[in-house]
């Protein structure tokens, strides 16, 4: 299985072979080879995945979105093949996952289940889904999702489904399921735990090199946690073992075709050597074509088409700025992707209050003070803004870096009472002093300042220093910042302009590599920092004066930035578990809106911020601890992030624009019209009104001997597929021939329980032929209804569940295309 992907850098392919849990060594070894063989024909760019069957890697299981189904077959029962329109059908399915399920074909009994997991007893006309009593509501959604997907995709929507949430309150269902099963002896077994790697194991990671040493393969551990990208030099390969969760294979462009060839072979050495699973996952990836989960596992990633700077002046490693571009802030609601990237809510154009936590207490701030902060103290800023007509907010928690443990604890205490008398609606971001976010530096209009210590109380006030200095980074009020910093020439930079307030006089020092925006926002806020004469000076024209109040020349930065990690870091989303009693997160790869689950937490990574999506359902528990939990996201990262990240709290239904612009296509409406698994669950009809069905072990069908009629045509009509539904008004001759031949059917004018497939009829009686040619019972109008699903496929090119979405003049079109018009 291979797919293409495009990204913003060109495309990237991802290359998987999958091993079935029953696979020879042989085969396993073939398809190994076959791999290399595709890697060599596209020319070395494809990232290679090895899966085991049970272990698959997050990104294979993306590629399902409704769920993989593992089948018994293979060699050992001789490469058995079920047709999707043949209905002796009867196997039993064990489905797990909450995010990317599977389900595994096990053997037809009762020692195959468990309390914790959902299994499908699927025999052909009817599948039965039954939940265990531990099973979460997640987890009974995907698994009807699942039974929906098999009755409309292999079922051409001829199928019902039933559901045994509580075997005591489906007597007819658990009838049929003992008839299969037989009679159920002894307790079920307990939930079997799902065993997922946590967060401190991956982060474990560790770099080897792998060479070759007089003949012999030398494998030597070069580092640990954080990773930098000049370990890995181009003529040699690599192994980045991540704590055992999985293995990743780097091949240098200039190593030898031979070691190339060789990086499976030596991946699965190493998993042996080391102890681990043989289903551990492997990643073989070529230098240049960087999957990016390997690439975030490293501090700082630069593309090898990147520039790094302008040249050296001063002393050389030390990190300037990044060139600041300006964008047009009316774009933000219409492009969500843009507000996402520049991390903007809107325009920055609302209303603020700001309040200081004094004696553990809320005390508003003066608004002539509003955008200057104090690293003694903490505070509390309301930001409200207008979207589609009713007020939004988002709520600042600003911790001081000298503040006590007590007031920032009574910063986040306030912060909930706060939320709480907004109706829970605000969105809560969490901000270190230092790591403020683009959207909070636009809402001070360019007058933020941050100072290092003292407080804005005003009896604890500390006297104004002699000497100060700040650094002004921003070109207009979006995006400007003025930060206090050590009043020393090494805290200088060519790229900005600093402000050096005296007792006497202000100086704006310009440094080489400013713009005469920043220039023009330095003076704006020099007036607020002194109110003493302002002089400009450029770099090289310092008075000595300058020099002498920062205590002598010294070496500053000049050079430019790398780029940030940020800039090639893919946002990922993660569902954030503590039930096991240490912080799990599953990741969600290739995510979408429909993957933010009202029952969870779900954290969303995009490296200069986390969001921390809580589920209306959500977990009590998990949702008080999801600062934490963020936290020890950072923490235990394996690139080494900075813990002052800020994190936010969104909530659901009150989504802000620098959230929702991750997601391809948000819904804003998802929330109030999407269906609860209850509602999806009645919407399958009743089938209460079964008396008693007879499973023919013989030929696999179902026979009904009595039958309560109405209640059960309403359950058939319920559980087809809507267009299934639009087909079922056929004549009445057709009905009665129907109901005479058949002793099963379950509606009056329901085809999808003819025994042994009646109503389905060949291609050659169906095309090309007029009403009188025409089997009796088969409505003209829908001729290409009667198709087998191979026939269909065959002739449209699609399925029937694809055809039927279409627009009908397009159904028409192809349905005299082909002569079933």
């Amino acid at each position: 299985l291979f797919q293409t992907k495009r990204t913003s850098r060109g495309s990237t392919i991802d290359l998987h072979y999958w091993i079935g849990k029953d696979s020879s060594q042989d085969e396993q070894g073939a398809a190994a080879m076959y791999v290399t063989q595709l890697d060599n024909a596209l020319r070395g760019n494809p990232v290679q995945h090895r899966e085991v069957q049970g272990h698959e890697s997050e990104t294979f299981q993306s590629y399902f979105r409704n769920g993989i189904i593992f089948k018994k077959g293979g060699v050992a029962s001789g490469f058995k093949h079920v047709e999707t329109n043949m209905y002796n059908i009867k196997r039993l399915l064990h489905v797990k996952g909450k995010k990317h399920v599977s389900a595994t074909e096990v053997a037809l009994s009762w020692d195959s289940f468990n309390k914790g997991d959902v299994f499908l007893l699927d025999l052909g006309k009817v599948l039965i889904q039954w939940n265990g009593p531990s099973c979460s509501i997640a987890e009974k959604t995907r698994g009807l999702a699942l039974a929906r997907s098999i009755r409309d995709s292999e079922r051409g929507g001829r199928a019902q489904i039933g559901i045994i949430d509580n075997e005591k309150d489906s007597p007819d269902l658990m009838q049929i399921m003992k008839m299969v099963l037989g009679e159920r002896r002894g307790e079920l077994r307990d939930a079997i735990p799902d065993t997922k790697a946590d967060e401190l194991q991956k982060a474990n990671v560790r770099l080897y090199h792998v060479y070759e040493k007089e003949n012999d393969l030398v494998v030597q551990e070069i580092a640990t946690r954080p990773l930098t990208q000049d370990l890995l030099q181009h003529e040699d390969c690599y192994i980045l073992d991540q704590g055992g969760f999985k293995i990743y294979v780097w091949r240098g462009k200039s190593s030898s075709l031979e070691e190339k060839k060789a990086a499976f072979t030596r991946a699965v050495g190493f998993i042996q050597a080391k102890g681990y699973p043989s289903s551990t996952n492997i990643e073989v990836i070529n230098d240049g074509a960087e999957s990016a989960m390997f690439k975030q596992l490293f501090q700082k990633w630069t593309e090898k088409d990147e520039t790094q700077g302008l040249g050296k002046v001063y002393t050389t490693g030390k990190i300037a700025k990044v060139e600041q571009v300006k964008f047009d802030t009316t774009q933000l609601h219409a492009r969500p992707e843009l507000a996402a990237e520049q991390r903007m809510v809107d325009d920055a154009s609302g209303e603020i209050e700001v309040w200081r936590i004094e004696d553990l207490q809320m005390q508003p701030v003066n608004p002539k003070t509003y955008g200057q902060f104090y690293g003694g103290d903490c505070y509390l800023v309301l930001y409200t803004y207008l979207r589609s007509g009713r007020p939004h907010y988002v709520l600042y928690m600003w911790q001081g870096r000298h503040a006590s443990v007590d007031e920032i604890t009574a910063c986040a205490l306030n912060a909930i009472e706060l939320d709480k008398k907004y109706g829970d609606e605000a969105v809560q971001v969490r901000v270190t002093m230092g790591k403020e976010p683009a959207h909070f530096l636009a809402i001070f209009k360019g007058k933020l300042i941050i100072y290092e210590g003292g407080t804005s109380r005003a009896q604890k006030s500390i006297p104004e220093a002699g000497i100060r200095l700040f650094q002004v980074k921003g070109t207009d009020e979006m995006n400007t910042k003025a930060t206090e910093v050590p009043a020393r020439a090494s805290s200088l930079n060519s790229n900005d302009v600093f402000l050096l307030a005296t007792s006497q006089v202000c100086y704006l020092w310009c440094g080489k590599g400013c713009s005469g925006d920043e220039r023009e926002m330095a003076k704006m806020v020099a007036d607020i920092i002194s109110k003493r004469d302002k002089h400009t000076i450029l770099e090289g024209q310092e008075p000595a004066e300058f020099w002498e109040a920062l205590g002598g020349k010294a070496p500053y930065a000049s050079e430019k930035r790398f780029q940030e990690q940020s800039a090639h870091y893919q946002p990922r989303l993660f569902e954030c578990s503590n039930q096991t009693g240490r912080f799990i997160m599953t990741e969600v790869v290739g995510f979408c809106q429909e993957d933010l689950d009202e029952d969870d937490v779900m954290l969303l990574d995009t490296w200069e911020e986390i969001f921390l999506w809580i589920g209306k359902a959500s977990n009590t528990y998990e949702r008080n601890e999801a600062i934490a939990s963020a936290k020890e996201y950072l923490k235990t990262h394996p690139a080494g992030r900075d813990l002052a990240t800020p994190i936010i709290l969104v909530k659901q239904g009150y989504e802000p624009l620098n959230f929702t612009g991750w997601f391809n296509a948000w819904d804003p409406y998802k929330w109030s019209d999407g269906k609860s698994y209850e509602e999806m669950k009645n919407s399958l009809g009743d089938v209460s009104g079964i008396s008693e069905i007879k499973v023919d072990l013989n030929n696999i069908s179902l026979n009904k001997r009595t039958l309560s009629m109405t209640s059960l045509a309403g359950s058939s009509m319920a559980s087809a597929s809507p267009e299934y539904k639009s087909h079922l008004n056929h004549s009445n001759s057709y009905n009665n021939s129907y109901s005479n031949n058949s002793s099963n059917s379950n509606s009056s004018n329901s085809p999808s329980l003819v025994p042994n497939g009646e109503g389905i009829y060949s291609r050659e009686v169906l095309m090309n032929k007029t009403v009188d040619e025409l089997p009796e019972g088969v409505d003209p109008t829908k001729k290409e209804f009667y198709l087998s699903d191979a026939d269909f496929h065959d002739i449209f090119g699609k399925s029937k569940d694809e055809f039927y979405q279409m627009p009908k003049w397009k159904q028409q079109n192809e349905k005299k295309q082909f002569g079933l018009f």
